[in-house]
């Protein structure tokens, strides 16, 4: 391998450590909602605020996101975002109560900015023909950090149930969730040092007037030959280019008649990648997996399944990616995630609940157990009809507190039809709209306004991820888990419709040539 193609994986693998990071923070928190739940007695909406918190930290992050990284570079913004992940994490071990976890967890929320600027600094080094894994590569790292999650709180769960007398001495067995999200703190402080290592971006050195710094940087990133023409083609795409040293023009160029197209494509697959809810079955997965009648340790295991499809999907598409091309994974991808989305809500919707007097008897580590004998042997056809009836008989805090029990001993369910569905879900995501979305962003934006334009559709995901995760607890107990897949799916849908009328194809084009592309369109 060249110098320079070596180069560009060492720089990519550093700055797409955040995906990482972001991935054990987004899904450790999915092992600890039942803890934090009994522990600070939160209701359904104040899970969600604290499940959620990061979201919207990130949307006022990506306020001041583009303004950083114009003022201050790329690589010094992403110091600042590990730097709060660290803070954010340490907080929200040792966290006292409930409004201090949730403050952390809304810390942390700032430095979720760094998907959206790894993917930035990342198109603006990587040579064209590999801009697609290198962009990619944030999307292994996010999934590589989930996988980890779901297998670090099943561990710490599987632990924190032995006898052993270590496990008494360090509180594993009764400070689960504070080790849950403290394991996040040593790769947090790692990404930090190694960030060190990177270099300035040519794209902003240029941007900022330092055009032989620029030039040293891309020596390092480009054959020796292609220097000067990559020189020339980003002085053009400048000097086409108004004048967007102010942040209002910036942003005034993203709602202008020549972006038309561009916002269009941007601002629907911002949309439609959270709409999917895969933020809802990740950051919630072994919740989800209760519903279908499994068991605590069983819902863990396979939340490591949920992980670990996801990554073989993201590597498939890391190697597909530049071969398939933007345009046939984005819409396939979304079909795909409306097809599976379609089998999950089916094995749902037929599902039902039944609690028989031999199920009660067993039940003996619920208080006031023999209150459920009102609802013995009547079946109930919808999950959300059965937790209304738990409520009734239990209280909302007891129904609460053992709902995943009471689904597991009164479940009629498809299982195995709803696991296909959700790991299909899952593998469709992250093979597709999942990384794409990321490496589009950082291809179909002219560099004038990328520094402004990425983190602004990142804001659009955002807003939408934090409203999914905020709700769905709530949609959970109001609509039940099929309609909510329902929601989902139509959404989706609607967003493959207007990327297939839309979106162009990309790949192995530079960004000024895109920029062309799609000012013919």
């Amino acid at each position: 391998m060249s110098s320079y193609k070596k180069n560009a994986y060492i720089y990519s693998t550093i700055v797409a450590m955040g995906g990482f990071v972001f991935g054990l923070d987004a899904a450790l928190i999915s092992g600890t909602t039942s803890y934090i739940t009994k522990e600070f007695s939160l209701s359904t909406m104040q899970l969600g605020l604290v499940v959620s918190a990061p979201a919207w930290g990130v949307l006022l992050a990506l306020l001041f996101a583009g303004y950083a990284c114009n003022k201050y570079g790329r690589r010094k913004t992403l110091h600042a975002v590990a730097a709060m992940y660290v803070i954010s994490a340490i907080g929200s071990t040792f966290s006292p109560n409930y409004i201090a976890l949730l403050t952390f967890r809304f810390l942390g929320g700032l430095a979720f900015t760094s998907i959206s600027l790894a993917a930035m600094y990342i198109g603006e080094i990587a040579p064209p023909k590999l801009r697609g894994k290198l962009v990619t590569m944030i999307q292994i790292n996010i999934v590589v950090g989930l996988s980890g999650a779901y297998f670090i709180n099943y561990l710490i769960l599987q632990l924190g149930a032995s006898n052993a007398s270590w496990v008494t001495e360090y509180g594993l067995n009764t400070q689960t969730w504070r080790w849950m999200l403290g394991s996040e703190i040593l790769p947090a402080l790692a990404w930090f040092i190694l960030l060190f290592f990177v270099p300035r971006s040519p794209a902003w050195l240029f941007y900022n007037g330092k055009e032989n710094d620029a030039k040293q940087t891309l020596l390092k990133l480009l054959p020796k030959d292609k220097v000067d023409t990559h020189l020339v083609e980003m002085k053009e795409s400048l000097e086409n280019s108004t004048d967007n040293r102010s942040l209002l023009s910036q942003l005034g160029d993203i709602f202008s008649k020549p972006m038309r197209i561009t916002f269009i494509i941007a601002f629907s697959i911002a949309i439609a990648q959270q709409t999917t809810g895969i933020n809802a079955i990740l950051f919630y997965a072994p919740t989800v997996f209760e519903q279908v009648g499994m068991g605590t340790n069983a819902a863990f295991m396979q939340a490591i399944w949920i992980g670990l499809t996801g990554l073989v999907f993201t590597v498939l598409g890391l190697v597909l990616v530049d071969k398939l091309g933007r345009k046939p994974m984005i819409v396939g991808g979304m079909l795909w995630v409306v097809i599976s989305l379609g089998i999950a809500y089916f094995g749902f919707k037929t599902a039902t609940y039944t609690l028989s007097k031999d199920a009660i008897n067993e039940l003996t580590e619920i208080e006031h157990v023999n209150r459920l004998n009102s609802i013995v042997n009547i079946e109930y056809g919808s999950d959300i009809e059965f937790k209304k009836a738990l409520i009734e008989s239990l209280g909302e805090e007891g129904a609460r507190n053992h709902s995943s029990l009471l689904i597991q001993k009164s479940a009629d369910i498809n299982a195995v039809l709803i696991l296909i569905g959700i790991l299909s879900f899952i593998a469709a995501f992250h093979f597709s709209v999942g990384p794409v979305m990321w490496v589009l962003f950082s291809e179909i934006f002219p560099i004038s306004i990328r520094g402004i334009a990425i983190p602004f559709f990142t804001l659009i995901t955002s807003l939408t991820s934090s409203l999914v995760q905020f709700f769905f607890p709530t949609q959970l107990e109001t609509f039940g888990i099929s309609n909510t897949l329902l929601f989902y799916a139509v959404t989706v849908f609607i967003g493959m419709v207007i990327q297939y009328r839309y979106l162009i194809e990309t790949k192995g084009l530079s960004i000024e040539e895109i920029q062309l592309k799609l000012q013919k369109k």
